[in-house]
C-alpha cells in the first residue's frame, strides 16, 4: 500500500470514528457513552480508537474540536469580507444556524452538557465558546461605536442566538412527534438556516438596533 493510499486509509477510519462517536454521545450523553458502542458503529475495534485518538475523554474532545473549531474557524473566514456591525450579526447568526444543520447531534451533546453542568466539557472546547462570545462581543461593540446598535450585554444576545437555533433543531423529534402540538409547529421542519435563522436574524438585530 502506497503512502497517499495510507494516509486516505487513515483519515476515512478516524471519519467514521468521529462520527459515531457524535452519534453515541447526542444519544447519551458522556456519561453513558462506551468506547465499545462507538467502535462497533464506526466498524473498527477499540484498540484502532485508542491508536488514532485516544480514551473516552480524548475522543470526546477530538469529535467536539472537530465540529465546533473548524465552524469557528470558518465564521472567522466570512466576517472578514463584512463590511457593517448588521452584515456581520447576520454572518454570526447564520454561522451558528449552519453549524447545528450540518452536525445534528450537535445540539443533543450540548444540552447533556448543560444539564450536567458542564462536567466533561474540556477546556479546549470552553475557550472556542469563549472565542465565539468574544467574536460577538466585537461586533456588538463595533455596533454601538457607530451609533447603530445599543449596548447590551453580549452573553445574553449570544443566549438568544444560540439557545433559539439549539432548542429549535433539539426539539424536531418531540414536536413532530405529538398530535397535541398546533399545526403550525408541527409542519416547521428540523433545519434552522433559511426561514428559522432568518427570524432569528430579525429578532435579534431588532432588539440590538437603536
Amino acid at each position: 500500500m502506497d503512502t497517499r493510499t495510507l494516509i486516505k486509509k487513515k483519515h476515512e477510519t478516524k471519519r467514521r470514528i468521529l462520527d459515531a462517536a457524535a452519534t453515541v454521545f447526542s444519544n447519551v450523553g458522556f456519561a453513558g457513552a462506551r468506547v465499545d458502542e462507538i467502535a462497533k458503529q464506526a466498524r473498527v475495534n477499540k484498540a484502532t480508537i485508542y491508536y488514532h485518538i485516544g480514551d473516552k475523554k480524548a475522543l470526546y474532545r477530538e469529535m467536539l474540536h472537530d465540529i465546533l473549531g473548524n465552524a469557528f474557524d470558518r465564521s472567522v473566514r466570512n466576517l472578514q469580507g463584512a463590511q457593517s456591525p448588521e452584515e456581520k450579526l447576520r454572518i454570526y447568526v447564520n454561522s451558528i444556524a449552519r453549524t447545528m444543520d450540518q452536525h445534528p447531534h450537535l445540539a443533543p451533546i450540548m444540552l447533556w452538557e448543560q444539564a450536567s453542568g458542564g462536567e466533561n466539557l474540556p477546556e479546549v472546547i470552553a475557550q472556542v465558546f469563549a472565542n465565539v462570545i468574544g467574536t460577538l462581543t466585537n461586533i456588538l461593540e463595533e455596533g454601538a461605536s457607530q451609533g447603530v446598535f445599543i449596548k447590551t450585554i453580549p452573553f445574553v444576545v449570544h443566549s438568544m442566538v444560540i439557545g433559539g437555533a439549539m432548542f429549535y433543531k433539539a426539539s424536531y423529534p418531540v414536536r413532530s412527534k405529538y398530535a397535541a402540538f398546533p399545526e403550525n409547529v408541527k409542519k416547521l421542519g428540523a433545519g434552522v438556516l433559511g426561514d428559522v435563522s432568518s427570524e432569528i436574524e430579525k429578532l435579534v438585530l431588532k432588539a440590538v438596533k437603536k
